[in-house]
């Protein structure tokens, strides 16, 4: 005896109540197959339900195709931060610059490293740092670094800093629909289970291969076990 499953997905779940809506001759019997009460709750729980469906996938598609570009201008923008602070490094042990500058910058005297630029805040954090380290150095008489300047490696962080905040509104717009679209999934399977319930019901005094036939038009969705696949 086959089993049925409730779907699992939500684009199953869509088919499953668009089953429901584009069946025309429901009422077509003296007995209607499915009472008026349930239809007009699919019919009204849909609309709204494909819409919170379209509405996460739309944020969700936005995401992954922006994500490579998004990548490329966090690369560019963590190399020439890198790049400015070895340059930074390598003035100071010619002595172009004093070593006591580099706490303008927020790194330490004694012990002089390249910080962590791995994680995105790290490079907003250290983007800025550097930034301000340099032009508070330049206005006390300082000479500019060049290869990179601070004039580039600003250009750089502020692209990805712009495409950063960008991102997270992204992420946050799609948490949010998906947030709405999983709220909706309870009534769903309820929906789904009372349409299941009274079609079966509908059809119950059927031979086997008719009922089932019947039940699937509607949706019903049967699998059968292992030893039942190989009795067939």
């Amino acid at each position: 005896m086959p089993y049925r499953r409730l779907p699992n997905t939500d684009s199953a779940r869509i088919r499953s109540l668009e089953c429901v809506v584009n069946k025309d001759d429901m009422f077509l019997a003296p007995e209607p197959v499915l009472s008026y009460h349930i239809v007009n709750e699919t019919k009204v729980f849909l609309p709204r339900f494909k819409s919170a469906y379209t509405l996460y996938h739309q944020y969700l598609d936005i995401q992954v195709k922006d994500n490579a570009k998004y990548q490329a201008k966090l690369r560019n923008a963590r190399m020439y931060i890198s790049h400015f602070i070895q340059v930074l490094g390598m003035c100071i042990m010619r002595n172009e610059i004093k070593r006591s500058a580099v706490e303008l910058y927020g790194l330490s005297q004694s012990r002089f490293i390249v910080p962590d630029l791995m994680s995105e805040n790290a490079i907003l954090e250290w983007g800025a740092k550097i930034i301000a380290g340099e032009t508070m150095r330049i206005q006390q008489g300082g000479t500019p670094i060049y290869n990179p300047a601070i004039a580039k490696v600003s250009v750089h962080y502020d692209i990805f800093r712009e495409a950063f905040n960008i991102r997270k509104n992204a992420m946050a717009n799609t948490a949010k629909a998906l947030f709405a679209l999983s709220q909706m999934r309870d009534m769903a399977d309820k929906i789904i289970l009372e349409v299941w319930n009274q079609v079966e019901k509908y059809y119950s005094l059927l031979p086997e291969t008719e009922r089932l036939e019947k039940c699937q038009e509607y949706g019903l969705v049967y699998y059968y076990r292992k030893s039942e696949k190989e009795n067939r």
